[in-house]
């Protein structure tokens, strides 16, 4: 079978099969899982270090984020309003291998976001021969963009929004009857830090998104003005999906970082669309 890829679109090189390609994406994957497994060996090795200063930071009452966000209150004449009282939590594990197999879980985990970088370039190395030159040429820096974006959102759920969430779960009470409080589960806290910051550093791609999509002729800038209002709905609806608590300030918290990367996306879709119109006179000329 004919590839419907050509190197660098270079038609002088000979195509590739379609189980060539199998072959190519297999060891792209197998490079990928490598290089995961051993930053997760890594992660594993220091487990207790990684947990008490990194993943039980968001609930750690000296958290770094608790004492900026009150700093920064203050600075904006906002009183009190993103004052933090920093929370205690005590966890529980419901089976005897519980922190065993939550060891690997935040091994696992960390491995791949440690790792994002690699496989990123890795999936731009697969696809990259089925680009033009001219393709390739405005595709500069894509790696470094996607990460940035990518580290950018984690960092925000990290610092910023986790702290927030955890606090208000940590905090709220539906009834003024003394009713007793189960511990939360390692299981449930790794799963909803792990959703946040994900969540995040996946809806941080906005930007580059509004690029491909632009890039490929799906959208335009004038497009994405048209539905900024039905963008408003989505996004609120993405914050709520990202943030485990129901309060307005979290939902708040992501919402206006949302909104202001579709608003930086509609930007940076105007450019390339602007780029690409002139493309086309300087052909057509």
């Amino acid at each position: 079978m004919a590839s419907i890829f050509s190197r660098g679109g270079d038609s002088s090189k000979a195509e590739m099969s379609f189980v060539d390609h199998l072959e190519a994406l297999r060891w792209h994957i197998i490079r990928c899982v490598i290089v995961i497994l051993v930053l997760a060996v890594v992660i594993f090795l220091n487990i207790q270090w990684v947990f008490d200063n990194v993943i039980a930071g968001p609930i750690n009452p000296d958290f770094v984020s608790y004492k900026a966000l009150c700093d920064f209150s203050h600075w904006a004449h906002l009183g009190e309003a993103l004052c933090l009282p920093p929370v205690k939590v005590e966890m529980q594990t419901t089976t005897f291998g519980g922190q065993f197999l939550s060891s690997f879980t935040i091994a696992f985990v960390g491995g791949f976001m440690l790792a994002f970088p690699y496989i990123f370039w890795e999936f731009w190395r697969f696809v990259r021969p089925a680009l033009r030159d001219k393709e390739l040429k405005s595709t500069r820096f894509a790696i470094f963009w996607v990460s940035f974006f990518f580290f950018t959102g984690a960092a925000f759920g990290y610092f910023i929004l986790g702290p927030f969430t955890f606090n208000f779960l940590a905090s709220f009470n539906i009834s003024n009857v003394n009713l007793m409080i189960a511990r939360p589960t390692l299981s449930d806290y790794l799963d909803n830090l792990t959703n946040i910051i994900l969540g995040c550093g996946i809806a941080f791609e906005l930007p580059v998104l509004a690029f491909v999509l632009t890039k490929i002729g799906l959208v335009t800038p004038s497009f994405l003005r048209r539905t900024r209002k039905y963008a408003i709905i989505v996004i609120l609806v993405v914050a709520a999906l990202i943030t485990p608590s129901p309060d307005f300030v979290s939902q708040t918290l992501v919402f206006i970082p949302l909104f202001t990367l579709y608003e930086i996306g509609v930007l940076v879709s105007a450019r390339v669309y602007k780029e690409e119109q002139q493309k086309e006179k300087e052909e057509w000329s």
